[in-house]
Formats: structure tokens, sequence, C-alpha cells
């Protein structure tokens, strides 16, 4: 009994511990990596969630199989030091996941608005994006938009690859700066003012987005936008085309 009680006593430490690691790692994935509410829409909360409850779980539980206080004191010692390399090692590898798959773009896409992910970006066709597109942000998405195709024949490779799994949005080859399409985006979205009217059960949802907007709705537009497996919707500023507030709501 006596025995149990300290392990359960060093795996609460090692628990306490890894908590507060745990805290740290989550200021750095949802500060800067995924910012609201793209913690949301690029599934950053649940991928975070994952990769913490297994590594949270996986030191302490291991301390409390091996903890023996019967054990000379050099063998503790290297027995914490090699749970704790092991557990560095799993968070280690767990957050490079989290940040690969960071989203690093909100993209126009000709009619709505896309998420891009670090991961989908092709290294190849970076190189071709214009200069200042050529670096992935790292601290949350920056608004970009994709320039007219040349010809039928770029807009004909681009569909094909798109239909083999690799996104239009993706394609950093056909980025350009957001402020070159504004016009365009303004013409492509909707007056704020038609989504109550569409989708009417979920008015308190939308005139809270739209109230913490800092606009009026008739100052507003609207796109839909894609995420990793769902779709929201992006209030924009009807001058500048800024996004300004996100609603967790498919308006195709």
């Amino acid at each position: 009994m006596q025995n149990w009680k300290g392990r359960l006593r060093a795996s609460g430490i090692h628990l306490g511990i890894s908590l507060c690691i745990a805290a740290l790692a989550a200021v750095v994935v949802f500060g800067w990596w995924y910012p609201y509410p793209y913690r949301e829409i690029s599934g950053g909360r649940s991928l975070f969630m994952l990769v913490v409850c297994v590594d949270v779980v996986m030191g302490p539980l291991i301390t409390l199989i091996i903890f023996n206080r019967a054990k000379p004191r050099r063998e503790l010692v290297t027995d914490f030091t090699l749970v704790g390399l092991l557990q560095l090692a799993a968070l280690s590898y767990g957050l490079w996941t989290v940040f690969v798959a960071r989203p690093v773009h909100l993209v126009f896409e000709y009619s709505r608005m896309s998420v891009v992910h670090a991961v989908d970006v092709d290294p190849t066709l970076l190189a071709r994006a214009p200069a200042d597109l050529q670096k992935l942000p790292l601290t949350g998405p920056t608004p970009i938009a994709l320039r007219p195709f040349k010809d039928q024949a770029e807009s004909f490779d681009a569909t094909m690859a798109a239909v083999g799994g690799a996104p239009l949005s993706a394609r950093s080859d056909l980025w350009q700066p957001y402020a070159n399409s504004v016009a365009d985006i303004l013409k492509e979205s909707k007056p704020a003012s038609d989504l109550p009217t569409r989708f009417a059960e979920q008015t308190v949802q939308i005139n809270q987005a739209i109230k913490d907007s800092g606009k009026t709705v008739d100052q507003l537009r609207y796109l839909p936008l894609v995420g990793r497996n769902n779709a929201w919707t992006v209030l924009l500023d009807a001058q500048t085309a800024e996004p300004m507030g996100y609603i967790p709501l498919d308006s195709f």
C-alpha cells in the first residue's frame, strides 16, 4: 500500500508537470498557428487535443508503472530521464504534425474563400509564386487571391489537378496579392443582410457575428468559406473586402 501511495504521488507530480508543458504548447498552437476561428475551421483543436492527451497520459502512466522507492537513486534518475526523453520526443513529433498542418492562407478562389494548409502546398510550385508570397506565414493565415487563368489550357490543367486531389487554392503558381482581387471579391460576394433571410433559424448567431465585426449589416458582404472538413461563412468589409468576421454556417 505504501508503495502504491508513492507511485500515485510521483505520477500525480508528473501529470502536473505534463499539464503545464501542454498549456505552454497550447499558447503557441492557438496563439500563433491556429488563431480563432482556424482552430475550428482547420481542425486544430481536435488535432492538438489528440496529441496532448496521448502525451499527457503516457508519461504519468509509465511513471505509475515503473516508480519504486526501493530502487537506487541512480536507477530512478535514469528511469525518469528515459521517460522524459520519450515523452518529449512524442510531444515534439506531435507538435511538428500540428505545425505542418497549420493554415497559412485564406484564399479567394474565384467565387468562394478557401483555407490553404502548409501540408497542401507543393514546394516546387511555391518558387513560382510572387516573391512576397513564397514564405509561408507562421502566425496565422493571411488573405491572398488566385489570379485569372492565362488561357484555356492553364484552366484545364488546374481543373484536372484539382480533380486529382490538388486543391486549386493551394496552387501557389496562381497566387496573387489579395488587393489585386478586391473588385472581383466584392462582385462575387453577397450582402450580409441576406443571411438572416436565408438562415432564419440562425439569426441570433448571425447578428452576433455582425455585431462582433464592428460594422453594421449594410457595411458587410459575405462569401462561403471552405475549411478542412466543413464550410463556414466569412464576413467582408463592403468597401475593402477585408475579412471582418466568421460564422460556422454553410452559406453555399
